[in-house]
């Protein structure tokens, strides 16, 4: 690639919309930021379906004046972006933005996030009253709440990695072939630098209102397509000694094969998983960036659980068996397609149970992999992990350690993208974390993995010695509360309620009244599995356009309400699938993907809409500094990042502190027995464990041999073993866990002084009350307090002899201290030294002219 070619996205035209709404029509006035270039739709609200006209035309304000001022309107709204239309029945809503904040910004790309939304009724009924489905639709479509966790930006493409959408493009055109087609090739010549502006292409299966925007279609301008995104969202910082380095943690969720907990399980016969999340860690230190992303998703087979019995657990079955494992095979192949090779599964299911439960999937996720690997080279296999979590944080157990290495292990294959003005790297591979669930033991895996690349980030950014950051650290603490957030956003989403097993729980650092609040999401997430799941997938089925209602269905007695399945809703094309296939199903990856690895086709083969020459770095289409620094802006302390950071930073700063990096592990007051006391007999962990979704009633029996084994070695041992067999002892709660020693703190116990230093320490008082020049002798507070210093006094005070302070006449003292005090001697280099500095401020005056006031000042002191 050139060195001397840039590409820049184009920044959207439309930030601003207003509406104008009369009886036969609506009015959208979209302009951009400075409010310097107008676009106009109208829209016919009285024709029976949706129909829009746009001006084809760029407007100034003064036309937009006189168009607004020759009609009449009887109202108004002011919205940030069009999400789109939808319509159920009888008429078209129009869905509007209304409030935005800023939450994040990615180099100068603002990032916003959706507060409040507008429904706009299109068609007029004339009169009629709205029919009860259209009404029941409605409502069902609102349940989706898209005033959170919905995110947009008008430059920056949130649907890609940050490694991709700096790539350059090879392709331009929606309807090009990159296996036929010649790619572009990028060299200038000439020596000058050449800047061409883009339009990327999407990736459809994270744009959350693709249904929406597709009755504007090729209608309108690409502007006025406002494409979103479903997930989480937040940044932070870390202060490295007053220099800010910014921490980005972005999740795409996918909108194939989307749902809720129970009713989503295993994947569709296109390979689309359920709960499959994208999550991407950017580091940006100015111009220079670095990102790492992986993946979440459910095990890749067609499994279910039946939840028609009310049991916290049902029970897991395979559904369909998959010899050949074509599901499978999809799935991974568009895996190597996106993020190229090698592809690393880190499965936390149970491997070992009295009674096969999880089991199950591990065995066919394992021997899935294990088949597709015979056709594929060595280099380029499959990577699978099996690391049983729940097992291994019982007891002892280091958890967090072992997850280490295996981050540092998938770090080394996969690498990590960077990018800045003299070098750039990128990453090849894919680290692939899932449970049953993808919740909880997902999350904090994912957070290990993070950490790990935190650490390698911040080396290559040049801020750390070593590929090391430890636990307790200011750095580690902002992460670990950004993964707790990434974590309980995506569970509320899935599962209906925050996490249940959190990181602190697997780092066995949870204090003890997290126990309740582990009990009430445990609930809350059962309370949401059985009475509400069934309405929130309808809802995501109408919303994401899986369910189209049509007007031939209402007088039938079958609605989505009524449907026993989605099966064939998420799995269309049902019967092509089922056809046999000329490719053989031991070619289950496209030839042409295997000739690109270990790199990704997608970022070798970038495809872009349009590609515009620009002819100054000026151009308001790129023009970034403005669109990020916008004038004449009325906003609040809440909308800015700093201000956000600055208020979160005060749960984590501790009272005390001797240094100030941030990756340097902080002393904290709380002590190790405090955390988790066992008042009830019990550690607060292990009871979570035990209420948990994550953990069942199978695994304490499957460990009842291994338990007893234990117990009888430790009574060979003469060992005494707990009553109820607790995984780790506790410590109870005691004074000295309440208030910690002075030495556990700051390092050094407070102790009296000794007589020796008390005594040395009265001369040198003795010595500054004698020669001090102003006033006589300071009045003791106390009678007792100066008995020996008037005594030294009365007896002929201090005298200097041979270069020592003697004490003259004085009382002899009862122990063998010497009385005398060495005064330290000066050499004449550093007496010199002084004098020059005393006649410093005569002579640094002459042929200077300087205000007379400080003439003045200087010869007050002369």
């Amino acid at each position: 690639m050139d060195q001397n070619v840039r590409f820049q996205p184009l920044i959207s035209s439309i930030q601003k919309v207003a509406l104008f709404e009369t009886k036969a029509k609506l009015y959208l006035i979209g302009s951009n930021s400075k409010e310097t270039r107008f676009r106009v739709l109208e829209i016919d609200r009285r024709a029976p379906d949706l129909s829009i006209y746009e001006n084809p035309n760029e407007l100034e304000k003064g036309d937009i004046r006189k168009f607004v001022q020759s009609r009449s309107f009887t109202r108004s709204i002011s919205a940030y972006g069009v999400l789109g239309f939808v319509k159920f029945l009888e008429s078209y809503y129009l869905i509007l933005v209304t409030k935005r904040t800023r939450c994040a910004f990615i180099g100068k790309h603002i990032i916003y996030t959706i507060k409040d939304t507008a429904m706009i009724r299109v068609n007029e009924t004339s009169g009629k009253q709205m029919q009860p489905l259209e009404q029941r639709y409605l409502k069902m479509f609102n349940n989706v709440d898209l005033n959170s966790n919905f995110y947009f930006s008008y430059s920056y493409d949130l649907t890609h990695s940050l490694q991709y959408n700096l790539a350059p493009p090879k392709f331009v055109g929606s309807r090009c072939d990159i296996v036929r087609d010649e790619p572009l090739v990028w060299q200038n010549r000439t020596g000058e630098r050449t800047t061409y502006a883009f339009r990327g292409v999407s990736r459809e299966r994270f744009v959350w209102n693709s249904f929406l925007l597709k009755p504007m279609g090729d209608i309108v301008h690409k502007d006025w397509m406002l494409e979103i995104i479903h997930g989480f969202i937040s940044q932070s910082s870390i202060n490295i000694f007053g220099r800010q380095v910014y921490v980005c943690l972005i999740a795409r969720r996918s909108t194939r094969y989307a749902g809720t907990r129970f009713l989503k399980r295993g994947a569709n016969f296109h390979g689309d998983v359920a709960n499959e999340v994208e999550t991407e860690q950017i580091v940006q230190d100015g111009n220079r960036k670095c990102s790492f992303t992986q993946l979440r998703g459910s095990v890749p087979s067609h499994w279910s659980q039946d939840v028609s019995k009310m049991v916290p657990k049902p029970q897991i079955a395979i559904d369909l068996s998959d010899p050949y494992g074509e599901t499978a095979g999809k799935h991974y192949q568009r895996l190597m397609f996106h993020y190229g090779a090698p592809v690393i599964i880190l499965n936390l299911v149970k491997t070992r149970e009295k009674r096969r439960h999880e089991s199950l999937l591990s065995e066919e996720m394992q021997s899935t992999v294990c088949y597709l690997n015979q056709f594929l080279p060595p280099q380029q296999r499959i990577r699978y992990i099996d690391f049983d979590m729940a097992r291994k944080s019982r007891g002892k157990g280091n958890v967090m350690e072992k997850l280490a290495k295996i981050a540092d292990t998938v770090i080394q294959q996969t690498g990590l993208f960077y990018l800045d003005d003299e070098r750039s790297q990128k990453q090849t591979g894919i680290v692939r974390v899932n449970c049953v669930d993808c919740l909880d033991r997902t999350n904090t895996a994912q957070f290990a993995i993070g950490k790990c690349v935190l650490a390698h980030q911040l080396y290559d950014l040049g801020f750390l010695k070593d590929r090391k950051l430890e636990f307790e650290s200011d750095c580690i603490t902002m992460l670990e509360n950004l993964y707790e957030d990434h974590g309980d956003t995506l569970a509320m989403q899935y599962g209906g309620s925050q996490l249940v097993h959190r990181i602190k729980t697997y780092r066995k650092t949870a204090v003890w009244a997290s126990q309740g609040n582990d009990i009430m999401q445990t609930l809350s997430r059962y309370y949401s599995n059985t009475f509400s799941d069934t309405e929130k997938q309808h809802s995501i089925n109408l919303f994401l356009g899986y369910y189209i209602p049509s007007k031939a269905e209402v007088n039938k007695t079958l609605h989505i309400w009524d449907l026993e399945t989605d099966f064939y809703i998420h799995n269309a094309r049902f019967d092509e699938i089922t056809q046999i296939s000329s490719v053989p199903l031991t070619q289950w990856i496209s030839p042409f993907v295997m000739e690109c690895l270990p790199a990704a086709v997608s970022d070798e083969n970038r495809v872009v809409k349009e590609l515009i020459k620009i002819h100054s770095t000026d151009a308001e289409i790129i023009d970034y500094y403005s669109n990020f620094h916008y004038d004449y802006k009325l906003t609040s302390f809440e909308e800015h990042i700093d201000y956000q950071l600055s208020h979160q930073s005060r749960n984590l700063v501790p009272a005390f502190r001797s240094h100030f990096s941030p990756f340097e592990p902080i002393r904290r007051m709380e002590n190790a027995g405090l955390k988790n006391p066992s008042l009830t007999g019990q550690s607060s962990t292990s009871s979570t464990n035990s209420s948990s979704s994550d953990r069942s009633d199978d695994e304490s029996e499957s460990d009842d041999e291994d338990k007893g084994n234990r117990n009888a070695a430790a009574a060979a041992a003469g060992v005494a073993t707990s009553s109820n067999n607790s995984s780790r002892a506790e410590d109870p709660v005691t004074l000295s866990s309440m208030f910690p020693m002075t030495n556990d703190i700051y390092g050094f116990e407070i102790q009296m002084p000794k007589k020796a230093d008390m005594l040395k320490y009265e001369k040198y008082a003795e010595i500054n009350r004698i020669c001090s020049p102003f006033g006589g002798p300071a009045r003791p507070s106390s009678p007792h307090q100066y008995n020996r210093h008037a005594a030294m006094n009365e007896s002929g005070g201090l005298s200097i002899q041979n270069n020592e302070i003697i004490v003259a006449n004085g009382p002899a003292e009862q122990d063998d201290v010497q009385n005398d005090v060495p005064i330290p001697t000066v050499s004449a280099e550093s007496i010199a030294i002084y004098e020059k500095y005393c006649l410093l401020k005569d002579t640094i005056m002459e042929g200077y002219r300087c205000d007379p006031k400080i003439l003045e000042y200087v010869s007050m002191f002369a």
